[in-house]
């Protein structure tokens, strides 16, 4: 997404309400959970400020009213991303600045490389794409085409898929290259009709997708990273977390090129400036094994000047930690292993820097891949308890395994610890000590048992007699019952048979109703409706469907204000709520309108309420009849 400069940017949120500033984190929740987009980490003035004028356009006068319509008008949110997304560019936008990495910067980069290295190119929220063949024009004038084209590889990432759509076409209208000098015009574009299209053989370096800054890990090994006036319109928060994972995404002495709206003054230990003025900055490299060492109590880096012994005491112990532990940089690469966890999943040094999901540990024994991304989604601890690891060496074969976040003390996210206790031993005790006490158990509940049936079993021989002798008596006694059950049967069946009769009649009686009903709708002259107290249409007779040629299996269950017949309805809203709130008895209204064929008429509408016989207004009735013009 790239934008326009602050001044454009007003509005504030300091004057909602609660209820108004709830309405609208609920409004952005909506467009995360349906949508996909996350605008929380956005400054909120910029945001409010942009949905308000959208809401205006459509005449919202609440967010709550203005969610109800994203709800039921699945295409106002093409408009909403439209007002958020500020797809602002152009290709060279602010000249000094390009010229200035094309002449001095680039070729600067250019030397550093070996002539067979590839040169990696991201330019995020790159909108539209001009920014993208900016850079590969830039970089043919300094390579040529030919090595451009072999070494060059130029990644193009947004959040607006429409956006991304029109930068793969790479097809522009001579005024968007109004910046771009006539010979470059000329060598870098074809004309395609009344337009201009990126030259193919270039276009294949530049590949563009969908990209979140503020959520998605960073593309990794980059040479020079364009993020232009991004930045500028996230919070700090958020602007601390992406610009961490910008400086993960460059190489050592990569090349930050900013807007020109955009400082780094808070953020000297990840970059300095190459040129201020023009917002070019170049990677502050540290070891990735450092960074995730050194912060300090404060929240930030160390000075460079912190005794090494004192690090290196700090990696010796976590090292000689006898649990094995391994954790995991915020941009999914292994930062750190320790002694124990390289002994037991056979890990090395040369894992460091690695996927972490890349590795066997990430899914053996247990799937941690989606543990870490919950862990770092909710920034909380997660336990996973008695985890089995069959044939582990050293005789291990079960783990709790702890998933701690690493923050620092401001909240920002830098890593996760995954901890692995070998619970092996206390498990195996605990077994044998249940087995043990489940054999005992069992011994003295049979033991008890066999005491309790040689009791029992003199009296069961005792009562046998006595039931044998009673068994008689209660086979007579169910012989009784089953005679009395026989006439209370036969009695149910009788009422049963009236219940029946009954039901029959109230059939026919409920279908002469119907009918009668039926009668009344069909012998009605003009069209009639019955709409409840919500507006919704409960009847729509078959003269109404005549004239307006909604038919009358369509319209029950409409909102009445809502359809779209040759009647001005929305003229009914004030009579009907005048009628629904008791307030009038009687209410007639003549309209313009056009019927189903197209004919024109004066309709006369007359509204009565629909009252219960608790004398309750259930809904409002409407008759429409054309009037002598």
């Amino acid at each position: 997404m790239t934008g326009d400069t602050p001044g454009a940017e007003s509005a504030s949120d300091e004057t909602l309400t609660k209820a108004q500033y709830e309405d609208f984190e609920e409004l952005l929740e909506y467009l995360k959970r349906n949508r996909g987009f996350d605008f929380t980490g956005y400054k909120r003035a910029s945001l409010v400020r942009r949905v308000s004028a959208r809401m205006k356009g459509v005449g919202s006068e609440t967010f709550r009213e203005y969610l109800d319509m994203l709800q039921v008008d699945p295409g106002e949110f093409t408009a909403l991303f439209d007002s958020l997304l500020i797809n602002v560019t152009a290709f060279f936008r602010d000249p000094p600045a390009w010229e200035f990495l094309r002449s001095e910067v680039l070729p600067a980069l250019v030397a550093t490389k070996d002539p067979s290295e590839p040169l990696r190119v991201w330019s995020a929220g790159c909108a539209t794409g001009e920014e993208a063949y900016t850079v590969a024009i830039a970089l043919a004038e300094i390579l040529g085409v030919d090595q451009t084209r072999q070494r060059v590889k130029i990644y193009g990432t947004d959040v607006d898929e429409t956006a991304l759509n029109v930068a793969r076409r790479a097809t522009y209208s001579p005024k968007a290259l109004a910046g771009v000098p006539e010979p470059l015009v000329e060598q870098y574009f074809e004309r395609s009709g009344a337009d201009y299209t990126f030259r193919k053989d270039l276009r294949r370096a530049v590949i563009f997708g969908r990209h979140d800054l503020v959520h998605a890990a960073p593309i990794s090994h980059i040479d020079l990273l364009v993020c232009r006036n991004t930045l500028m319109y996230l919070n700090s928060e958020t602007q601390a977390r992406v610009l961490a994972r910008l400086h993960f995404a460059l190489e050592d002495g990569g090349i930050l090129f900013l807007g020109k709206a955009e400082m780094l003054l808070s953020h000297g230990h990840l970059f300095t400036p190459v040129d201020l003025k023009r917002r070019i900055f170049a990677k502050v490299s540290k070891d990735l094994r450092e960074r995730m060492s050194v912060i300090n109590e404060g929240g930030g880096y160390e000075p460079l000047e912190y005794p090494m012994s004192y690090r290196r005491a700090r990696e010796l112990a976590v090292d000689a930690v006898p649990s094995a532990t391994v954790v995991v940089h915020y941009s999914g690469a292994v930062a750190m292993v320790n002694s124990a966890a390289r002994r037991l999943f056979g890990l090395s040094g040369s894992d460091i820097g690695k996927p972490f999901q890349d590795l066997e540990i990430s899914y053996r024994p247990v799937e941690l891949r989606s543990a870490l991304e919950k862990v770092v989604t909710e920034q909380r601890p997660l336990l996973l308890e008695q985890v089995s690891w069959p044939g582990g060496p050293d005789g291990i074969d079960c783990f709790d395994i702890h998933v701690v976040p690493l923050a620092e003390p401001g909240g920002l996210g830098v890593g996760v610890a995954v901890t692995f206790i070998d619970v092996s031993l206390p498990r195996r005790l605990h077994e044998e000590l249940e087995h043990t006490n489940r054999a005992l158990e069992t011994a003295y509940e049979e033991l008890q048992s066999t005491n309790e049936e040689l009791e029992t079993t003199n009296e069961e021989l005792q009562s046998t007699i006595e039931e044998l002798e009673t068994t008689n008596e209660e086979l007579q006694s169910t012989n009784e019952e089953l005679e009395t059950m026989n006439a209370e049967l036969q009695s149910t069946n009788e009422e049963l048979q009236t219940i029946n009769d009954e039901l029959r009649m109230r059939t026919g009686e409920l279908d002469e109703a119907n009918d009668f009903l039926e009668s009344l709708l069909i012998s009605q002259r003009g069209g009639l409706v019955v709409i409840d107290r919500d507006l919704r249409i409960s009847v729509w007779n078959a003269q109404s469907a005549e004239l307006w040629g909604l038919r009358t299996d369509e319209a029950p269950g409409q909102h009445f204000l809502n359809v779209d017949i040759g009647l001005p309805v929305e003229e009914l809203r004030g009579p009907i709520r005048a009628v629904l709130g008791g307030d009038s008895e009687y209410e007639a209204v003549d309209l313009a309108a056009t019927n189903r064929r197209g004919r024109e008429f004066r309709c006369r509408v007359t509204m009565s309420p629909l009252v219960s016989r608790a004398g309750q207004i259930r809904g409002t009735i409407l008759i429409m009849e054309e009037t002598a013009s």
